[in-house]
């Protein structure tokens, strides 16, 4: 329930002010009450929808996306990713050097998927897929945990600029290269500003 809810949001399928009443989420999805007003708890909390304002038939909506929110949670992916990124380029030589190769193999996908016609999923996972690679390479379960709570934030986010900036994807796989660069070459430091100019 809270996933199929949360990919309607995520995937622009319910726009930003969409009211999320209780009843026609729960005949759409033929479930309880109960579930919906769980899922719509966790997704508030989470940041996806705003409570609903006072009043006897107010519902929550759906919430808007801003400039500022943006900015926050890059900022906070782009600290959490720039120290996986840092802690991967100090990975012994043999696993680097496999790190490397398939960030490379990643990127180049993802390339390529930009210059074809291929949809808004496809490239998502592929941009999904080269950052998870170097934060699962060397990061401890804390740094990991940050990333799988703040990594949906930025889902809607990516989303959005992947397919109204689709020209802007080449930028992309151009720092994603600076980012393997600065790993191959053992330097914490700059892959975590590459990493942070990539955000």
């Amino acid at each position: 329930m809270y996933q199929h809810i949360r990919d309607l949001i995520v995937r622009g399928r319910a726009a930003p002010g969409t009211r999320l009443v209780e009843a026609q989420l729960v005949e759409r999805l033929s479930t309880s009450r109960t579930s919906v007003r769980s899922a719509i708890q966790r997704l508030q909390q989470e940041g996806y929808v705003t409570p609903a304002s006072p009043g006897r038939k107010a519902s929550p909506a759906v919430a808007a996306l801003t400039s500022d929110d943006a900015r926050e949670v890059f900022s906070m992916v782009a600290a959490i990713e720039g120290l996986a990124a840092e802690r991967a380029s100090e990975l012994p030589d043999g696993p680097r050097r496999q790190l490397v190769a398939r960030l490379t193999a990643t990127n180049e996908a993802y390339r390529a998927a930009g210059i074809g016609d291929s949809d808004a999923d496809t490239l998502f996972a592929l941009d999904t897929q080269f950052h998870r690679l170097y934060v699962e390479a060397a990061s401890g379960p804390r740094v990991l945990g940050l990333h799988e709570a703040i990594n949906p934030q930025i889902e809607r986010y990516v989303r959005i600029y992947q397919t109204a900036l689709h020209e802007a994807i080449q930028t992309s796989v151009v720092e994603h290269a600076a980012i393997v660069a600065e790993i191959a070459s053992g330097s914490g430091r700059g892959a975590d500003e590459a990493v942070r100019t990539n955000w």
